[in-house]
């Protein structure tokens, strides 16, 4: 999955793919890049992050989505957590909803999903984009995560969603330490009693700088790295920003798996 983030505030491109023509330059970029998904989103989720409104979130994204449609039959997945937003994006050509609250924060939202046969991204976040980073704390990180997923795939379900059209994303620097980070990777394969395929959100986050010292838009080998290793833990979807290192790495990383 290919990141485009049609913001002036994100923590890793902000401004960068603000306008429409630039955005839609990047999804090119990103599809000769072997891009399998493009994730078009319009608000920024990074730690202590304003909200915007619905206006302007469909302004920023509802062009991308339809110039890109005109030249792909790509997946693309809309990166929001409200429901005309979803409802209009899908409308637009998304075949994706990726919602970082995970269907908690508008319940609209459902009732788009659920007139849709759209494929659902949900993710795991402690606390909100306002606040996640100022005291997150588990007892248990992967099992807390799990809890959490196996509580929205029933919910979820008994709202009328087939959980099969449902992907989990551990979220990756969304309300958790380094410590947090780093354990939940080292385990992600336990995921999968969840029975979902997972996504991974790690490109350019946070923990790779304090590992590397480095700042966000030079974290693409680290976040390289950190998905092959991940290739053998039921990751089914990388999201990434440089689309073309990670397939290099992926790459690597089968061609050693699969030797004798």
């Amino acid at each position: 999955m290919g990141i485009i983030n049609v913001t002036p505030d994100s923590f890793s491109d902000g401004g960068s793919f603000y306008s429409e023509k630039a955005a839609v330059e990047q999804a090119r970029h990103l599809i000769h890049c072997g891009a399998d998904i493009i994730d078009v989103g319009g608000e920024s989720t990074r730690p202590y992050a304003e909200p915007v409104s619905c206006e302007e979130e469909l302004s920023r994204t509802i062009p991308v989505i339809r110039a890109i449609r005109s030249f792909s039959d790509i997946a693309i997945s809309i990166d929001t957590s409200k429901a005309e937003v979803a409802r209009q994006a899908l409308a637009a050509g998304a075949t994706i909803i990726n919602d970082v609250w995970a269907f908690r924060k508008d319940p609209a939202l459902v009732d788009v999903a659920r007139a849709s046969d759209c494929e659902i991204i949900i993710m795991h976040m402690q606390g909100a984009p306002g606040t996640m980073q100022d005291d997150p704390c588990y007892h248990d990180v992967v099992k807390e995560i799990i809890e959490f997923f196996r509580e929205r795939l029933t919910t979820l379900a008994s709202a009328g969603i087939d959980v099969q059209r449902l992907i989990i994303d551990p979220g990756i620097g969304f309300g958790k330490r380094l410590a947090h980070n780093l354990t939940l990777l080292n385990h992600l394969e336990e995921l999968c009693v969840l029975g979902r395929p997972v996504m991974l959100g790690h490109s350019r986050k946070r923990f790779l700088g304090d590992i590397t010292g480095l700042e966000a838009p030079h974290r693409d080998l680290a976040t390289a790295v950190v998905s092959a290793l991940c290739l053998t833990k039921n990751v089914s979807i990388f999201r990434v920003h440089d689309v073309a290192s990670t397939r290099y790495a992926l790459a690597v990383a089968e061609a050693i798996n699969q030797a004798s």
